[in-house]
């Protein structure tokens, strides 16, 4: 079965076809950092992790990279009230650290790269100039505004029709703009806010254009995934399409992926709401674990409810399938290898079963709930045989490899914010398998179980006396 993936610009699930065979680009809308992360920026960091960690056991290449808006209103309002506004950077810098900390805990894999506004300003440059010589943009005493008349399909991300667009821009109405929907590129600088040279005079970048610069040098002009929640679709996704492709007159991005809301008493978790809660706050009465765990329970797409109780049952059923992982690693070392009974095989082809669809769960649209389910089966069965008489090690071993291999690809078993992973005896399983499909020249297989391997974060190191070891990638 094709893995198929929700496409917001198309609003339908689509085949996954990267551009470039199994290598995928995937640009996720980072934070604006000034201030510490709250639930709902963790609820978009874990699904893009979620996501990267399966495309990866499925044996894609995937380039992560996630921006910090360290230039923004935000920031330098921050500073102003520290009493010094040319601080902005060292005060992005201080919340970028704590984003880190906080995404560490709840198994976030870092992005193999994170690009600053302030330490890509030629690009940004380069892009508005480009966009101004193909007569996308205009320049207004030292501000440059992106001309969205230029651009035909405006709207086609957020399915807007222009009329309504333009309704909502006339709230704020600049008369220096030729339309209210035009947005700024770059912005003439203030006396008391950072600021580089530039064509205009002094000024600093507006929000969009820092994202299609940043993504467009690390992924190229057209890359495969652009993530971000839905807050974003509008306008700042939809802004990007319009100044990326208006510059290149090519296609952007080939599928927008977007996570829904975490929400309080059914109204949306935001700051402006007053009714946001940290996640330090959150860590400091619940196991990251249980958080993690709490946020991939629902689909990606779907609003999440927050309360303590629906958390508290994250934890519960968290503890009771890590629960039944070290039972069976303890009655994996007590027990004996014996014939099985049909009994004994029937069960083995379930837990296989089960296994099969967790991925196709995984493979429609990254369905979480659905693959958790598969997993909490297996996890039933295994409580179950290990309450009967003299369970056999080799079906043990099959469900703690099922349960370890499965819970690992969403990275289920942790503590203390550090990642766990298999048992060595997993381990050394699909090490042995992966040699015997070498032997027998089933080199897709071989494949296959390396990738298995790595989505679980283990290295392999092949010897040249044809013996492999292995080492956790950490």
């Amino acid at each position: 079965m094709p893995l198929r993936v929700y496409n917001t610009l198309t609003r339908t699930k689509e085949e996954f076809k990267p551009l470039s065979g199994k290598k995928v680009g995937m640009y996720v809308c980072g934070v604006t950092p000034y201030d510490v992360c709250h639930l709902g920026h963790a609820r978009a960091y874990v699904t893009f992790d979620m996501v990267r960690r399966y495309l990866e056991f499925r044996g894609y290449e995937v380039r992560h990279v996630q921006n910090f808006t360290d230039v923004d209103d935000k920031i330098i309002n921050k500073a102003r009230k520290e009493g010094d506004p040319l601080k902005a950077t060292a005060i992005a810098a201080r919340f970028i650290e704590e984003y880190f900390a906080d995404m560490d805990a709840l198994g976030v894999r870092r992005a193999h790269f994170y690009p600053k506004v302030s330490e890509h300003i030629p690009e940004i440059i380069a892009l508005v100039e480009r966009l101004l010589k193909k007569g996308m943009a205009y320049e207004v005493d030292g501000d440059v505004y992106y001309d969205v008349s230029r651009f035909r399909e405006y709207g086609k991300l957020s399915k807007q029709p222009m009329d309504q667009i333009k309704a909502g821009a006339r709230i704020e109405i600049d008369e220096r703009k030729k339309n209210p929907v035009d947005f700024a590129l770059w912005k003439k600088a203030k006396p008391d806010e950072p600021s580089w040279d530039s064509p205009w005079g002094k000024g600093r970048p507006g929000w969009h254009i820092e994202c299609s610069a940043m993504s467009m040098k690390y992924l190229g002009e057209t890359f495969d995934i652009h993530g971000g929640g839905l807050d974003l679709i509008f306008p700042h996704h939809e802004n990007e399409i319009a100044q990326s492709e208006g510059a290149t007159g090519k296609r952007f991005v080939k599928y927008w992926m977007h996570n829904g809301f975490i929400t309080i008493d059914q109204e949306k978790m935001s700051k402006s709401l007053g009714n946001f809660f940290t996640i330090k706050e959150i860590m400091a009465k619940y196991p990251p674990e249980a958080i993690r765990f709490f946020l991939l329970s629902a689909h990606y797409h779907s609003p999440i409810d927050f309360s303590d109780a629906m958390l508290k049952n994250a934890g519960g059923s968290l503890r009771t399938l890590h629960n039944c992982v070290d039972n069976l690693g303890a009655a994996v070392r007590n027990a004996a290898e014996g014939n099985l009974n049909e009994a004994e095989k029937a069960l083995l082809d379930e837990v296989k079963e089960d296994g099969e669809k967790f991925i196709a769960a995984m493979d429609d649209d990254f369905n979480t709930p659905l693959a958790i389910a598969a997993v909490f089966e297996i996890a039933k069965m295994a409580n179950l045989y290990m309450m009967g008489k003299e369970p056999k090690k080799q079906v043990l071993l099959a469900m703690l490899g099922e349960l370890n291999a499965l819970g690992g690809i969403l990275n289920l078993y942790r503590a203390g914010g550090k990642e766990g992973g298999p048992e060595d005896a997993e381990i050394d399983r699909l090490v042995a398998e992966r040699q015997d499909a070498r032997k027998k020249k089933d080199f897709k297989r071989s494949d296959e179980v390396r990738a298995k391997l790595k989505s679980l974060g283990i290295i392999l190191e092949d010897q040249k006396d044809g013996s492999v070891r292995w080492k956790h990638a950490r």
